[in-house]
């Protein structure tokens, strides 16, 4: 019977994704400045999916312009350095370094420095109406 009920309630098969076939050439979003490399990765996830999860690389004085979120976020650097907001408070990120941002706030992000910026970016889905 346990057996029964967890093959009824399995999960879809993993997704394995290579960043690389998911990589573009972009501005950034939310009013950005300058370009980016995008690399959409959960956008290749077969549906349903929970969340998002993304690597951007903000080239030399690109940012994500200051945006309303709807739900938590999370950058977390991975190269270079940065500049984040959240309802007007800023502070340097540097690789290894993580803002988590919280549901209702204005955030954005500068890329600072002579190297480009490479973050990795993961929020909520919206849910569907």
């Amino acid at each position: 019977m346990i057996a029964a009920l967890l093959l009824a309630a399995a999960a879809p098969p993993m997704a394995v994704i290579d960043e690389r076939d998911t990589v573009r050439e972009e501005a950034p979003p939310h009013g950005g400045i300058g370009m980016s490399t995008a690399y959409r990765i959960s956008d290749a996830v077969p549906a349903p999916r929970s969340m998002e999860f993304r690597r951007r690389v903000l080239h030399k004085g690109a940012a994500i312009g200051e945006h309303p979120i709807a739900h938590d976020e999370v950058y977390y650097v991975l190269a270079g350095e940065g500049e984040v907001v959240s309802d007007g408070q800023r502070a340097t990120m540097k690789p290894g370094m993580t803002a988590y941002l919280y549901d209702g706030a204005v955030v954005g992000i500068w890329q600072r420095g002579e190297a480009p910026l490479s973050l990795i970016i993961a929020y909520p889905n919206s849910p569907r109406k």
